[in-house]
């Protein structure tokens, strides 16, 4: 299985984020989208909010058959694919 990490703090999401997601998404199987919670700095929409937004936002983008996930995170983006697994 190929799968990717977008790591970032997507606050707000915006159009480019979309285009990364539609362009990228032909050359894996499953995508996470991991938003990053930084509790120190004061984001515009908390961490819910951001990923409840791309969740709302993801099936208009054509994402070919790549599976999409929408995760939160705090840390390390080096150390999120090893998070990623111990929580599945």
């Amino acid at each position: 299985m190929r799968r990717a990490v977008f790591p970032g703090s997507f606050d707000p999401l915006t159009n480019g984020h979309l285009d990364i997601i539609k362009r990228s998404a032909p050359l894996f199987d499953e995508m996470i989208i991991a938003v990053l919670n930084n509790p120190d700095k004061n984001p515009m929409f908390n961490v819910e909010e951001r990923c409840e937004m791309i969740r709302e936002v993801l099936p208009t983008v054509d994402t070919s058959d790549c599976k999409m996930r929408v995760e939160a995170f705090s840390g390390l983006t080096a150390t999120l694919p090893e998070d990623l697994k111990q929580v599945r």
